[in-house]
């Protein structure tokens, strides 16, 4: 039996394929439309294929950097310095949006200090149950567990005391005295405060609008201090909902929302509640300077009873600058802003290396405990890691679980990342962050022996600590180190710009190098 040809008409493909004999001229027209459209559809997906594998191609050179590390040890305001130095005009665009955090960083410092001081009666004398120097009850449960051997195990064991009860922790002299009475100077400055108080509660009232205009209403367990977390994009959001007073976006064309999102600055500062916040702040400048002054918060300050991190004191003594009408964030501001980031956030560089462009995808992400499985994912093809320890940390305690010392959660963490089979080969670099800060509480009188029990009688000067810190973390890496790979580590204020843009630059290239070798290019 003869085999029908591929252009046979006893071809049975081709015979199904014919037109029906009683076929109409309707619809024939509507068949060959019909085939017209399968024959476009056909070919796009051919060109989106062959675009996609260019783009994998393409990818296959990119370098795909990781910011690990706890919340509020520097990630994010690592990424403004990557894209300072790469990207300067993106972070001009979005400077205006910046203006939202600022004032959410003053309004709910200035909650926290009033919340503070309702806590202590409006008082910094001493009371019978001030047995430490810290400011919240749940810290003064905890004598923190730092390990001589750092490990998974480290935050489980209590060095120092069997009960880790608050006797184990040496208690101040002025803290000693077991009697109180109120004195004329206490009363009047607890009347004063009373009454800034009363002046400034409108203010503090914005403080749920503004975490609100940020998070898109999303509310997070465990936000901590910086109270409230975004995800990517908000900078869009935020310009979104200052734009929503004119119209809603749906309602908008998108010739009329990119016209309104072109004149900016005008709009947002037009916007109801950042034009309230605006109005207040100066109109109330008097009386923030006045309790950011008053003695009673300064006495809190040093009894340890009030702590306030570096970006509400960085504002709170900018107070001027940021409550003018006219006000505009600068670099250092932005720097300095404090929002927590949910999820994982991408920004793409293109970075020039002796001569090569090569695009880097970093990677910033959540370093809340919740939300630390959200990094795995991007485990598989990273290039590098920075993984980002507050070393000034010492004295603090997680907000999701206020028995841990922040450090040995950061030792923990970088163990896990040590040991995870999927980063074996992943280049890996460590900044121990936030050296101005250890510096400052050093010279402060603070002493680490007090939080980390294992320091011991080690000299307290600040060289000492930063090696001894340093010690740890290299020994997580040396007992995780399976393929002998090196850790590159940087002392580190990312809020220092020139300094950290030397460093970055040293990052680069150590990167780069590592990247050729594993792509046994040199």
């Amino acid at each position: 039996m003869r085999t029908p040809s591929l252009y046979s008409q006893d071809d049975p493909i081709t015979a199904a394929l014919q037109p029906p004999p009683s076929e109409t001229e309707e619809e024939r027209v509507v068949r060959l439309e019909a085939e017209a459209e399968a024959k476009r559809v056909s070919e796009q997906i051919d060109e989106d294929l062959k675009q996609e594998r260019e783009r994998l191609r393409k990818n296959k050179d990119d370098i795909k950097l990781l910011l690990l590390g706890q919340a509020e040890s520097g990630k994010s305001t690592l990424q403004k310095q990557f894209q300072l130095m790469y990207k300067p005009n993106s972070l001009d665009q979005e400077r205006i949006s910046w203006k939202t955090v600022i004032y959410f960083n003053v309004v709910h410092s200035l909650k926290h200090i009033l919340n503070t001081l309702e806590a202590w009666d409006d008082s910094a004398e001493d009371e019978p149950d001030s047995s430490t120097d810290q400011y919240s009850p749940a810290h003064m449960r905890f004598n923190g567990g730092f390990s001589d051997r750092p490990g998974p195990s480290s935050s489980s064991t209590n060095h120092g005391s069997g009960s880790g009860t608050p006797s184990s922790f040496p208690r101040s002299e002025a803290s000693s005295s077991t009697s109180h009475f109120i004195s004329p100077s206490k009363d009047a400055g607890a009347m004063q405060i009373a009454a800034l108080r009363r002046k400034l509660s409108p203010l503090i009232a914005a403080d749920a609008p503004l975490a609100d205009r940020l998070s898109g209403g999303i509310s997070v367990s465990g936000s901590g201090k910086g109270g409230v977390f975004v995800r990517s994009g908000w900078q869009a959001r935020t310009i979104e909902n200052a734009l929503g007073k004119m119209k809603s976006k749906r309602a908008m064309g998108s010739e009329e929302l990119k016209k309104a999102r072109d004149s900016l600055p005008q709009d947002l500062l037009q916007d109801a509640l950042v034009q309230d916040v605006v109005h207040m702040l100066k109109s109330l400048e008097t009386e923030i300077k006045e309790l950011w002054d008053h003695p009673t918060v300064k006495a809190l300050i040093v009894k340890r009873r009030l702590k306030l991190d570096e970006w509400s004191e960085f504002f709170l003594k900018h107070i001027s600058r940021v409550a003018a009408p006219d006000y505009i964030p600068t670099t250092d501001d932005i720097l300095h802003a404090r929002i927590q980031t949910m999820g994982v956030t991408e920004h793409i560089f293109d970075v020039n290396i002796h001569g090569k462009s090569v695009t880097w995808h970093l990677y910033d992400v959540g370093g809340a405990r919740g939300q630390r499985h959200s990094w795995v994912p991007y485990f598989d093809d990273a290039t590098a890691i920075i993984f980002v320890a507050p070393i000034s940390a010492f004295d603090q305690y997680l907000e999701e679980d206020p028995r841990t010392n922040r450090i040995d959660d950061s030792l923990q963490l970088f163990t896990q990342i040590c040991s995870n089979r999927l980063l074996k080969s992943v280049h890996l670099v460590l900044f121990l962050n936030k050296t101005d800060l250890l510096r400052t509480k050093l010279d402060k009188g603070l002493k680490v022996r007090k939080y980390i029990t294992s320091f011991g009688d080690r000299s307290n000067d600040y060289e000492t600590v930063v090696q001894y810190f340093r010690a740890h973390f290299l020994q997580v890496h040396r007992r995780n180190n399976e393929n002998r790979r090196v850790l590159y580590t940087h002392f580190t204020n990312v809020t220092d710009t020139k300094a950290t843009q030397r460093v970055i630059g040293n990052v680069r290239d150590s990167i780069f190098r590592g990247y050729l070798q594993s792509a046994a290019l040199v």
